[in-house]
């Protein structure tokens, strides 16, 4: 019998078949990176601070004494900030009162959705590669991990794959969108066919949209808002990404009443509340203008287009992503058949990290994906300059 550690380790494929735990493949690289002194390309944080505006406001409430507990379902100013985005960007209208919670981040609010809502012989289906938390939580939970698969180059699901992927223990669908590690956008298309699908095996989506503001010239659009979904979906979001405060944690959920009451009740046992002054000061930035949220996308495609210029010049084929902070990028052209066995040379061969798309898929999306490295371009505009400039001599050092 395993145990909730263990089912978890599994599920974030960090559980060696003779039961001994390793490390992320973020804490590998990042080790590589510092043992060598390279630009870490993989894990994706931003290497700059969000708006000032924000920062202060976090600061001036600090100083104003707004340093012990907020309510358990977040305090009524950021939930009221939650519901006019939806509105303003969506049209959604979500109650702040009854239909939105407050989170540490998106990672415990998809936590506690799980942990909240399936269990032994349940199963939650997500696309491949997926977000290594997701199998993690899942496993943790007692349900199995189903999948269906994002071909490059495009990372577009195949709907008959998609509708194969569902069983009658389907509990719960989890679409990440805009997709992370894949960089893809999901089009009314796909969204609706999950949509359908979810109906047709009473299944509840759980979206993650916490890159749903760094998209590349197309809509992001979420599930809640397309014909028959919103009585069965839960919409997540942070503000780590939009605003580039990662180590604040503060994230958000919305969705039916019943639902999002049924999440609360695990999530008060896990965090209770979190972030005070910091969920103030997010609200702050939700009411930000139409520029900062146009200019966000088009500062990060511009980043985007300098280090995919380096990795072309380093023989790789390039798959240009739609949204998130992250590109991938085929080594095959160069012969190589093993990204994870790249990836733990490069920060020695050209002074730059990133991770092997392989690690976020079950074993037979990890033969599919295994030339595959995903760098992050969520950096300062010099340090990608100097990153595409060292990758463009890979092939040499090869």
């Amino acid at each position: 019998m395993t145990t909730p550690w263990q089912r978890s380790a599994r599920g974030a494929n960090l559980l060696g078949t003779d039961g001994t735990l390793g490390v992320t493949i973020f804490e590998e690289m990042t080790t590589l990176a510092q043992t060598h002194g390279a630009i870490n390309l993989g894990q994706g944080f931003p290497d700059e601070d969000g708006p000032a505006v924000i920062r202060e406001a976090a600061q001036a409430a600090i100083a104003a004494g707004a340093n012990q507990y907020a309510p358990g379902k977040g305090l009524p100013d950021l939930r009221l900030a939650v519901a006019e985005h939806q509105e303003r960007f969506y049209g959604l209208t979500p109650d702040p009162d009854t239909e939105i919670i407050i989170t540490t981040g998106a990672t415990e609010a998809i936590a506690a959705t799980l942990l909240a809502l399936v269990g032994p012989g349940d199963e939650v289906l997500t696309f491949e590669p997926f977000y290594d938390s997701y199998g993690a939580i899942i496993a943790l939970a007692g349900a199995t991990h189903t999948t269906a698969p994002l071909l490059a180059p495009d990372f577009q699901p195949d709907l008959a794959a998609l509708e194969a992927s569902f069983t009658e223990r389907t509990k719960v669908v989890l679409v990440n969108n805009p997709h992370n590690p894949a960089g893809a956008v999901f089009g009314t298309a796909v969204l609706s066919e999950i949509v359908r699908l979810a109906r047709k095996y009473d299944a509840v989506i759980v979206t993650d949209e916490v890159y749903e503001h760094l998209t590349f010239g197309v809509a992001h659009i979420p599930v809640a808002t397309l014909p028959g979904a919103a009585e069965r979906t839960l919409t997540i979001s942070s503000a780590g990404k939009t605003f580039s405060f990662t180590g604040w944690k503060i994230g958000w959920l919305s969705g039916p009443a019943g639902l999002v009451a049924a999440v609360r009740t695990v999530k008060q046992f896990l965090t209770y509340s979190s972030g005070t002054p910091f969920q103030g000061a997010i609200a702050a930035g939700l009411r930000l203008g139409d520029d900062f949220y146009t200019e966000i996308g088009a500062t990060l495609a511009h980043k985007r287009d300098i280090l995919s210029e380096g990795l072309r010049a380093a023989g790789l084929d390039v798959y240009t992503p739609q949204g998130t902070y992250f590109v991938n990028a085929d080594t095959s052209p160069l012969g190589i058949t093993d990204a994870v066995d790249l990836a733990r040379r490069l920060p020695e061969l050209v002074g730059v990290a990133a991770i092997p798309v392989s690690v976020f898929c079950h074993p037979e999306g990890a033969e599919r994906t295994k030339s595959l490295l995903r760098f992050a371009f969520c950096k300062k505009v010099p340090l990608l300059q100097q990153a595409a400039a060292q990758l463009a001599t890979l092939r040499d050092r090869l």
